[in-house]
């Protein structure tokens, strides 16, 4: 079960508003200005709740019209920031302006909320400062021993209900998050009060890589086991120990990567020799007893990337276990989530994708890699044309440079609508430093080549990275800004850094000229506090950051010197204003491969011999008219030479499931006719090769 979808729908409902209001109300909460102006316009929030709910669940959809009106929703203080939507969302985006100020009235509700019943609410995490970066665990264990909050009880009331049906004797709680730790954590002493007889895990993002030290013993007086890493052997012995303990052969004492309290000890227990699961055998995931109709779409800013995130649901998968690259000094490459490499075939990941198809529903698919391998994203095109399936997907990468224009506009045709990938600072200097593989060059060129086929880009940039200057953190805004203005990327955001425990970094402080400020670890270990030795203050550069690519991405703000984002005095930019375009005119390569196998994505062409005549000589000709969807296009060829190219492209076709490598196809033609390469690279081809004739 999704407790967290359960709980945002029983509170924002009439009834449970209503007591929210009430409760607001007799215990003289209502202190701001905000909250008052929410409380009197209380029967326009409660007329609107269930009918705003049943919108954003797609239940309801001819109400956008109203939500669009001036006076139809009640308005608070998220409404304040509302720009001009008319711009934003163009005069007949209807559903997705709808979306947005729907959004608005549940955060308006959610700001209530936080201010006059529970200040630890929020919609995707609850009192996530308590789990964030928790070396001890005495402030989580004080606040589990205050009493329950309103919002405790709805929590808790439906976890009964779903206990008293099924009584289970093992229940498994997946804590990705912070923000998901604590209702974790209530859950659990809930149940040992109420249910001691049921025993209690915990897997999932958070243990795998902040609990690896772990040796609080309080922690087991909530949950029985926590375990690391990849789940399915764990859980199977969980299973086996909890579940089977009356069968023959029950796994007793041998469990894999769990921690367990002995003899008032926290141990870690590995004895199990029982061999890991491969990818491609642990099966296709099951969404049967998710409330898939009951899912909320928001749009909390107009940014089209994050709307990806939180705007419809998708089914999640993976094309690999861990990450191919792997090198990266801020990454938690330490870790079996993403050193342990393990990809899977592209036929059993589309097998699957029509499995979670035909049991959602649903054909959208986000791959949650570290970063996807782009050997196996050109696979996985292939096969989803090959097998004529219409499915919309993105998925995280690096911008390397396998992802030639070409490969681009496979995905592209595929189904691929954005691809997100860590530009982290536009520096090279800095990019050997992180070990990221690529140059500010290449993400330049390839970020083009996904902008050219369709696929949106979403790029994650850094800031404060140890022994950055201040004079590379004013360049790589400016790289950011040509990046924009030309088009490049459409999305991004930037992220401070933060050292971690698991990372190079974290392992090798020294060598990166980063001080860290250890403490003693009793519950979670992952951020460490640090000192730079260039002891800039990088924090001061954060609003300026954002708010230049808040602007940015609305299309506005290049011509500005970048002086303007700042309240403080920052140095003029070493890069030229033309940098980014000189590297989209690098990327040109006029040279095939003998090896690179050759497709064809368009339709077969209609077809017509004309006759021509010059100096008295007659020449016959074949016209090949294609029809695709946006164009149409021709190209004229001599006969003989025109039915060999319709057979190939025939041959060429994805779906006809044949591969032809060019040393293939120059050896046939040259059977036939003379000087392939001079017909290779002929304005007709070209022409082709501009509208479906791809080399990869």
């Amino acid at each position: 079960m999704d407790l967290g979808i359960e709980v945002i729908l029983e509170l924002f409902s009439k009834n449970k508003l209503e007591e929210v209001f009430d409760i607001a109300f007799e215990n003289e909460r209502l202190s701001s200005y905000n909250s008052q102006r929410i409380y009197t316009l209380r029967n326009e929030y409660l007329k609107n709740i269930n009918l705003v709910i049943a919108f954003l669940q797609g239940k309801n959809l001819t109400v956008a019209r109203q939500i669009c009106s001036d006076n139809f929703l009640p308005k608070a203080s998220r409404f304040e920031q509302v720009e001009d939507l008319d711009w934003t969302f163009g005069s007949m985006g209807i559903q997705d302006k709808a979306k947005h100020l729907a959004t608005l009235f549940l955060e308006d509700v959610s700001d209530f909320i936080v201010e006059c019943i529970d200040e630890n609410f929020g919609f995707s995490r609850y009192a996530e400062r308590l789990g964030k970066s928790a070396n001890s665990f005495d402030e989580l264990y004080k606040g589990l021993q205050e009493e329950q909050s309103y919002i405790d009880a709805i929590t808790l009331k439906i976890l009964e209900e779903k206990l008293t049906e099924i009584q289970p004797k093992l229940v498994c709680f997946s804590v990705p998050f912070p923000g998901n730790l604590y209702s974790a954590f209530r859950c659990a002493q809930f149940m040992k009060e109420k249910y001691p007889e049921i025993k209690i895990a915990m897997g999932g993002g958070f243990p795998n890589t902040e609990l690896r030290s772990l040796t609080d013993t309080r922690v087991f007086d909530f949950f029985d086991y926590i375990t690391l890493d990849d789940g399915e052997l764990p859980v199977e012995l969980l299973h086996s120990n909890v579940i089977n303990s009356t069968s023959k052969n029950p796994d007793f004492k041998q469990f894999k990567r769990t921690f367990l309290l002995e003899n008032n000890k926290v141990v870690y227990n590995n004895l199990s020799s029982k061999k890991e699961y491969s990818q491609a055998d642990l099966g296709t995931p099951d969404y049967s007893d998710l409330l898939l109709d009951n899912y909320i779409s928001v749009i909390e800013i107009a940014n089209p990337m994050h709307s990806l995130w939180s705007d419809g649901r998708w089914n999640k998968l993976t094309m690999a276990h861990g990450c191919y690259w792997g090198k990266c000094t801020f990454c938690d490459i330490s870790l079996d989530y993403i050193k342990v490499y393990e990809p899977i075939t592209a036929k059993l990941l589309v097998d699957r994708m029509e499995q979670m198809i035909a049991q959602t529903g649903e054909t959208g698919f986000h791959f949650v890699d570290e970063a996807a391998p782009p050997g196996l994203m050109k696979e996985l095109a292939l096969e989803i044309i090959k097998r004529k399936l219409t499915v919309t997907w993105w998925t995280n990468i690096r911008f390397e440079k396998s992802f030639t224009k070409d490969l681009c506009y496979l995905l592209k045709v595929s189904g691929c609508i954005a691809v997100s990938g860590g530009l982290e600072v536009a520096s090279d200097r800095l990019l050997a430093l992180i070990k990221k593989g690529v140059t500010v060059e290449q993400v330049a060129q390839v970020t083009s080549n996904f902008t050219e086929a369709g696929v949106m880009v979403h790029a994650y940039l850094m800031y404060g990275f140890p022994t950055q200057t201040i004079q590379e953190t004013v360049d790589s805004l400016e790289m950011v800004r040509q990046l924009f203005e030309l088009g490049a990327i459409q999305s991004g955001f930037w992220h401070q850094f933060a050292l971690t425990t698991h990372s190079p970094i974290g392992l090798n402080p020294a060598e990166f000229g980063v001080l860290p400020n250890y403490k003693e670890i009793t519950f979670a270990n992952n951020d460490v506090d640090f000192k730079d030795k260039t002891e800039i203050n990088h924090d001061k550069f954060s609003f300026g950051l954002k708010k230049s690519i808040y602007n940015f991405m609305n299309g506005i703000g290049f011509d500005l010197p970048l002086q303007e984002w700042f309240e403080f005095k920052i140095p003029k930019t070493t890069i030229k204003n033309d940098f980014i375009i000189s590297c989209f005119e690098n990327e040109d390569d006029f040279t095939t491969k003998s090896s690179t196998k050759i497709y064809w994505l368009g339709n077969a062409p209609l077809i017509s011999e004309v006759k021509k005549s010059k100096r008295g000589k007659t020449q016959k000709k074949l016209q090949l008219i294609f029809h695709e969807n946006s164009i149409n296009f021709q190209i004229s060829l001599e006969e003989d030479k025109g039915y060999w190219l319709l057979n190939t492209l025939n041959k060429l076709a994805i779906t006809s499931g044949s591969s032809i490598i060019f040393s293939e196809l120059k050896s046939d033609f040259e059977t036939h006719f003379n000087n392939f390469e001079m017909f290779w690279y002929s304005k007709p081809i070209n022409l082709l090769r501009e509208n479906g004739l791809i080399v990869l």
